[in-house]
């Protein structure tokens, strides 16, 4: 082959993928980069395991291995294909925090900004579909020359997403893109099909997303966590993150942390919003997703009144069905406790007599928070009375059974 064939089949090649980047971007895809996959090292991961930063995660660490060795995810894996999905708007205008200078308003819980949205596991998924299907078309590639992920699978999406250049990885451990700030949801295509690299926003001295890389002296993020769980730059504690806590932990939440967690009522986007870089954002198309911004509006007594059923209807696709109705009025009490909105005591001695002793313990928290001992004692008196869990007699803060 003479040096111009060879420069024809290159140019041939690069305009085929450019096309593919176009055909996934029309799909609904804001970000579409590739990067040349490789075996990894992992200090940092097997670091951030040992010291137990990723708490009752165990899923993570059982498939630790394949995250560091993308073959073993997809034989003969290639490259990856970064996608990005911006929810850069989510939120905007809707009712996602109390108003302090309205004394008629009532309580509001606040929301993780993503949470807005109908499960973007799901609407994205779509989309992953779709694009298959294209690099199949293009590529004559199959099902089995592929695999595709929407935030779950055992890759290291940002770290990936970082190497393609789709941003860098800020001291808040998230991905930070220059064009949509902090609010990207990231979808990984592993492909045995051979890609040319996109380059990362600069050269990085580390084989794989360096940690802050133009964030400057900036840390903004590090020290506006309401519950202090950044162990370094980088490195989250999820024992201490407020995301963690009101969402992957099913059990009690530590009652240290519970003033700290404030009124969010699921996830948390402190370390996201008071990043400076977001001052660029622009708005998502939001072609794969599903706004429910009328979830920022429901009232603190109203979550607090949930029933099963009503907790299906009015969270139905959404990702906060993860948490569960317990899961989702456990966290409505802590918000409660921490409301300083006396009105709420008398729902809240109501679901000091849940079902659930999960609910249970949390309602007599926010109660004895809110209400001082001696009035929290005439309130609670009927379900301490009835009480026999541990859990929750630990609340009470007394000796008896």
């Amino acid at each position: 082959m003479s040096v111009s064939e060879g420069q024809s089949g290159e140019t041939e090649a690069r305009g085929r993928q450019e096309m593919l980047r176009r055909r996934l971007v029309a799909l609904g895809f804001d970000e579409v980069r590739f990067a040349t996959l490789a075996e990894l090292g992992g200090d940092r991961l097997k670091a951030w395991f040992e010291a137990g930063h990723h708490a009752d995660m165990q899923w993570m660490e059982r498939t630790a291995e394949k995250r560091l060795k993308p073959e073993l995810v997809l034989a003969e894996a290639r490259s990856v294909i970064m996608l990005g999905v911006s929810y850069a708007d989510a939120g905007r205008g809707a009712k996602n925090e109390r108003r302090e200078t309205d004394e008629a308003e009532p309580q509001r819980a606040t929301w993780a900004r993503y949470a807005l949205h109908e499960d973007y596991h799901d609407t994205m998924k779509v989309g992953l579909i779709a694009a298959g299907k294209v690099i199949g078309e293009m590529y004559g590639a199959t099902r089995e020359d592929m695999r595709a992920y929407v935030d779950t699978g055992p890759v290291l999406e940002r770290g990936w997403a970082a190497k393609a250049g789709l941003g860098f990885i800020g001291k808040n451990a998230m991905l930070i893109s220059r064009r949509h700030g902090n609010w990207l949801f990231l979808a990984t295509i592993l492909t045995r099909q051979e890609f040319f690299p996109d380059a990362p926003v600069r050269k990085q001295a580390s084989d794989f997303a360096d940690v802050g890389l133009l964030c400057g002296k900036c840390t903004r993020c590090l020290d506006a966590c309401p519950t202090e769980a950044f162990a370094a730059p980088g490195v989250v504690d999820a024992r201490r993150c407020v995301s963690y806590q009101t969402i992957e932990n099913k059990g009690i939440i530590p009652r240290e942390l519970r003033a700290g967690i404030g009124n969010r009522i699921y996830g948390c986007d402190v370390c996201l919003e008071v990043c400076p870089w977001n001052r660029f954002a622009v708005a998502g198309r939001e072609v794969l997703l599903v706004a429910r911004r009328e979830l920022a509006g429901l009232s603190v007594r109203e979550i607090l009144a949930l029933t099963p059923a009503r907790f299906a209807e009015v969270f139905r696709k959404t990702p906060i069905k993860r948490v569960k109705l317990a899961g989702l009025l456990r966290n409505a009490c802590i918000v409660a406790g921490n409301s300083g909105d006396v009105n709420l005591l008398e729902p809240l001695a109501m679901l000091a007599r849940h079902e659930s002793a999960l609910v249970r313990a949390h309602a007599v928290w926010a109660v004895r928070t809110l209400g001082g001992e001696s009035r929290a004692s005439a309130l609670l008196k009927p379900a301490r009375a009835a009480e026999t869990d541990a859990t929750v007699v630990a609340e009470y803060g007394d000796a008896r059974p």
